[in-house]
């Protein structure tokens, strides 16, 4: 007899999450086969790049290897970029592995399901301004905030060498949203480490950090109160905050604004807006909204096919009231929660449950310097604001929440135990 076969594309917070919980109840038991797919060989939890940008984050001991992982937690993993769907086929297709000189290493693969889970999250949303894909940084993977930190530190050596006409080293970030707040206040941070590590002359009053944002002001999906001790906290490390301002274009030099302003800049990092990834909107039939997310139902079932599910950012799925689930790392964890027990029921014949989006909150990190936040957002008394150490408390604890679904309690004590004792024995900053 042949058990049903889930295939889960995209390892994120949600995707991982999942294959783990149905390794455990479904693939251990072999009650089902289960299948990850990602184009990349490691996790790094999506909400800490802008650490790994500044190199606070070492990638390389944080990171989560899927193939080992699925190991030991009962699922397979196969390396690749979905390439096509076949629904009436139930077929997936996997794109050919080159190597870096473009020759062909694993070719094309179909992958056959029984129920299909698409977890794509999403990345940023240009809006189609001119120069932005060729001059701008972006932040949505791994190998890009490597990229941005590397650009960095050559920036910096470049800094400390020159010693006349030396003027502020200058990063222009567009969007001020959570990925814009957090990364400016964490350069703060890098400036001075830098500058203790040999990089001479460099510290917070030689850096000058843009953060632009077109709405009236930052954080504009969270509370305003927010918001604004945000905007007072940045403010008192330098970053240069400049609401209301809308960028028309990108250029080798900067970054022109609807009033034709040139803000100079030398490094440039765009973070402002989100879509589901483009070749969603043409995948055999699925119906898609406007940024490429893929309209679900309650059960998280897309719209034209039972079979094919949806979880993440790359999911449109109705909160009620006109409005849709935020994209965020919570959201991401609740639908794999929820998904994990609905395909469960799906294999037993039972009836599958609806998901209820559960805003626990936001909380917004501005590096060691401080954080913000309110919690309990869901309540009908309202939210408790918090900021300072006990917000900073609340913010590590959720990534440890990450790491407990997918190592347990054991693993994740050790892993913190692991993470004070490289704090001791290690740089600040990851400085290679």
């Amino acid at each position: 007899m042949t058990i049903p076969h889930i295939l889960v594309v995209g390892g994120g917070a949600g995707g991982l999450e999942l294959v783990t919980r149905l390794g455990h109840k479904l693939g251990k038991k072999g009650k089902a086969r289960i299948t990850l797919v990602d184009r990349n060989p490691t996790h790094i939890w999506k909400p800490l790049l802008h650490e790994v940008a500044t190199g606070s984050m070492d990638s390389g001991i944080d990171e989560v290897s899927y193939r080992g992982h699925a190991h030991k937690h009962y699922f397979e993993f196969q390396l690749g970029s979905m390439q096509g769907l076949n629904r009436s086929e139930r077929q997936l297709t996997l794109a050919p592995i080159f190597d870096e000189k473009g020759r062909e290493q694993v070719p094309a693969r179909q992958l056959h399901y029984d129920y299909l889970v698409l977890a794509l999250g999403s990345q940023s949303n240009d809006f189609g301004t001119p120069g932005v894909a060729q001059h701008c940084h972006f932040l949505d993977s791994r190998d890009q905030a490597e990229r941005f930190r590397q650009h960095l530190l050559r920036h910096c050596m470049r800094f400390s060498l020159e010693r006349e006409h030396r003027r502020p080293l200058s990063i222009a970030i567009v969007g001020a949203g959570a990925t814009g707040v957090e990364l400016s206040a964490e350069l703060y941070n890098a400036a001075q480490w830098l500058g203790q590590f040999g990089f001479a002359g460099l510290d917070k009053q030689q850096l000058q950090v843009h953060l632009i944002e077109a709405g009236p002001r930052i954080l504009p999906a969270l509370p305003e109160r927010i918001a604004a001790a945000a905007h007072r906290e940045l403010a008192k490390l330098g970053v240069k905050v400049r609401p209301a301002t809308r960028v028309t274009e990108a250029k080798t030099e900067g970054l022109v604004t609807a009033e034709g302003e040139l803000i100079e800049a030398d490094i440039m990092l765009w973070a402002a807006g989100i879509k589901a990834p483009a070749f969603l909107k043409d995948l055999d039939g699925l119906e898609t909204n406007r940024l490429n997310q893929l309209v679900v139902n309650g059960s998280l079932q897309t719209s034209a096919d039972e079979r094919i599910f949806a979880l993440g950012d790359c999911a449109a799925c109705a909160a009620g009231e006109g409005k849709f689930v935020p994209p965020r790392a919570q959201a991401a964890h609740q639908m794999a929660s929820l998904l994990a027990k609905n395909l469960q029921a799906l294999l037993k014949g039972e009836p599958l449950k609806d998901f209820v989006y559960k805003d626990h909150g936001s909380l917004v990190s501005l590096s060691r310097f401080s954080t913000v936040g309110n919690l309990m957002g869901n309540l009908t008394s309202g939210s408790l604001f918090v900021e300072g150490h006990l917000a900073r408390l609340f913010y590590i604890s959720l990534y440890r929440l990450h790491q407990l679904a997918l190592h347990g309690p054991l693993a994740t004590l050790l892993i913190a135990l692991v993470d004070r004792i490289h704090r001791v024995i290690r740089p600040r900053l990851k400085l290679h």
